[in-house]
């Protein structure tokens, strides 16, 4: 997330020729990541200990 945002700060920033036809997608596409970051890292794994979703094994008999 952090390499693709700084990859394209320079686009969102309107630095370079022709950024300015690209720039409202590169505005968008940070804001995403950005936003996506900490609900990922944090909200994510919060809820799932709220809700108590655990991951199970499966123990399948062993087939001869």
């Amino acid at each position: 997330t952090l390499a693709a945002v700084f990859a394209l700060l320079p686009l969102a920033l309107g630095i370079g020729q022709g950024a300015a036809m690209q720039q409202p997608l590169a505005i968008a596409i940070v804001s995403g990541l950005v936003a996506q970051l900490p609900l990922v890292l944090v909200v994510l794994p919060a809820l799932l200990l709220i809700f108590g979703v655990t991951r199970e094994t499966s123990q399948r008999p062993s087939a001869l």
